[in-house]
């Protein structure tokens, strides 16, 4: 029987076609991952309070976390398949998904349990006080409990998409979840943990139907006997190819606390809030990008095992073109209407001020983002993972950390903000021109990859 679901359409189709079909399901599955916790913040700002909103961001470096290790795996094992695919061994890209469920498990229920060991601590770090500890630790008990869920669902959404099946990426957790948050948190006054018992049994439903896909013997990728046993080359090259997204992940940690530690000590607890409320809207726009490199990574992946490079580059130019338009809509919201897009969120005059404010300044820069992250999740596609690492801790460390660290001694909490959209400025400078670069290295070359790590 003809196995379904073979990807040799990512390397005769027109690209243009390729990415509109790729990159819509994964926008709306990033964006669904983004609405819903869109959702939970609005539901917790206007069902519990302006503290549960700062409760919640101060969860951010922990979530932060545990996606550093989610990507680790899935993002570097999605790219692996896609290169393994192009090069049509199907054998390894097998054993790819087998190890793909064992990392997620053996990650996921570690981070967990280490986490609910040292939560109050870990939590106070990142600067929680004695009026929002008790909301972060609510929340953050339930999605540490569901954490091995959480990745395991997001490893398998990346290999759906990288084996060659788009539409079976777009799941309906931002349905579910918008549907029992008010339930939760109204209906049964579960407060800020029914927000959180609504995002994990949204995943879990998503995961039960990935399952049912990856038990199907007709597809080219499926669930079998003799694959989850850890094969040392592939647990090497996946992480090999996932640290980009990895260290990204882990320095926007530490990041955070940083920026919820400064504005804590400048404009209290309420400002934390407000950061909260401008990270999830920016996110939206963020998590839109993704898709749209989600979309490119299988393309990408393919053709650049195939030897296909001009299909490379075409794909690339499509991405950014979509990306620079996407950011600089998020531009025309922040500057345009900041007050009405945070004011979904909370009706709490001081907080809505402080986020408005904020929100116009974080988005100064943010039409030409979109390519800096384009570029740096390209070098990743096509397993440049050195160049990929160094524009990926490029705007987090390079720039941001010093920001934040020195501006506020001149301008208060104003220097926290401003960090932000200086520190893009920056680093897609320096994206530009190692983009720049190697596309001479392609023309040079005769429109080959010449990878230089």
């Amino acid at each position: 029987m003809a196995k379904t679901g073979t990807p040799t359409e990512l390397g005769t189709q027109p690209i243009g076609k390729l990415l509109l079909q790729y990159a819509i399901p994964a926008i709306i599955a990033m964006t669904a991952s983004s609405l819903y916790n869109m959702v939970d913040s609005i539901f917790i700002g206007h069902g519990v309070g302006p503290l549960a909103i700062s409760g919640l961001a101060i969860t951010f470096p922990l979530m932060n976390l545990a996606a550093a290790f989610g990507s680790l795996v899935g993002v570097g094992a999605s790219t692996l398949v896609s290169v393994k695919l192009g090069q049509k061994d199907y054998a390894t890209a097998q054993n790819i998904l087998g190890n793909v469920v064992t990392l997620n498990f053996i990650i996921g229920i570690g981070f967990s349990i280490l986490t609910l060991l040292f939560l109050d601590p870990i939590l106070y770090f990142f600067g929680a006080s004695p009026d929002t500890i008790s909301y972060a630790r609510d929340y953050m008990v339930i999605i540490l409990l569901g954490n091995v869920i959480t990745h395991m669902y997001l490893g398998l959404n990346a290999l759906l998409r990288a084996s060659g099946h788009p539409q079976k990426a777009m799941t309906a957790t931002v349905i579910i979840n918008t549907i029992l948050d008010p339930i939760f948190i109204y209906l049964f006054h579960w407060g800020i943990q029914g927000a959180a018992i609504a995002t994990i049994l949204a995943q879990i439903i998503s995961l039960v139907w990935q399952f049912k896909t990856f038990t199907n013997k007709n597809e080219l990728l499926h669930l079998r006997r003799g694959i989850y046993k850890l094969r040392g080359t592939i647990v090497k090259n996946t992480i090999a190819i996932g640290m980009s997204p990895f260290l990204m992940n882990l320095a926007a940690c530490f990041i955070v606390i940083f920026i919820n530690k400064g504005l804590k000590e400048y404009d209290g607890d309420l400002a934390i809030g407000a950061f909260g409320i401008v990270n999830r809207i920016v996110f939206l726009f963020v998590m839109i990008v993704m898709g749209l490199n989600q979309g490119m990574q299988p393309i990408a992946g393919y053709n650049f095992g195939a030897q296909q490079y001009h299909r490379v580059n075409q794909v690339l130019k499509l991405t950014i073109y979509g990306a620079t338009a996407v950011t600089t809509t998020g531009f025309l919201v922040g500057e345009l209407m900041p007050e009405l897009a945070v004011s979904a969120f909370t009706t709490h005059e001081g907080l809505i001020q402080l986020s408005a404010t904020g929100l116009r300044i974080v988005v100064i820069f943010f039409p030409i983002i979109g390519f800096q992250m384009v570029t740096s999740n390209f070098f990743q596609s096509i397993g440049m993972a050195g160049k990929a690492i160094f524009l990926s801790l490029t705007r987090q460390l390079l720039f941001l950390l010093p920001s934040i660290i020195l501006l506020p001694l001149c301008w208060g909490s104003a220097g926290i903000w401003w960090s932000m959209p200086i520190s893009d400025l920056a680093a897609s400078v320096v994206a530009g021109i190692m983009l720049y670069r190697q596309f001479k290295i392609f023309k040079t070359h005769g429109n080959k990859l010449k990878v230089e790590n």
